[in-house]
């Protein structure tokens, strides 16, 4: 598809022709490492305030490491969720960006799947 260098604001009536760039490959642009990624549709609100919302699609990359900071897939007690991976008091938690989710330490019990790296969501 075609991609416009230009940065739009809300508003703009179309894109001039003179502002076109070479194509985008989405996936190539999403996707590092194709053999250790994969998308997955979100469910739920945990992270909304994240920006990533019941619905979204989320590439996850599993040959990034993750770090403080990261969102991440993670394997709970054999249940996926989706959080934050926060470093306090000399332990890793996931923590969720909305209201009435718990934190969750990190211990044996989780299995971190892979870092974030992406997410696309369809306009009505």
């Amino acid at each position: 598809m075609p991609f416009f260098l230009v940065h739009t604001p809300a508003g703009f009536p179309s894109p001039a022709q003179d502002d076109m760039q070479e194509p985008i490959d989405l996936s190539a642009w999403l996707i590092e490492h194709p053999a250790a990624s994969y998308v997955m549709r979100v469910e739920g609100r945990s992270m909304a305030g994240a920006g990533i919302i019941d619905g979204d699609l989320i590439v996850v990359n599993r040959a990034k490491k993750p770090k403080a900071g990261a969102i991440v897939v993670a394997l709970v007690h054999g249940d996926r969720t989706l959080k934050r991976l926060r470093y306090v008091n000399g332990r890793h938690w996931l923590v969720p960006e909305a209201e009435g989710f718990a934190d969750i330490l990190v211990d044996e019990h989780v299995e971190i799947w892979g870092t974030v790296v992406g997410v696309a969501r369809k306009m009505a």
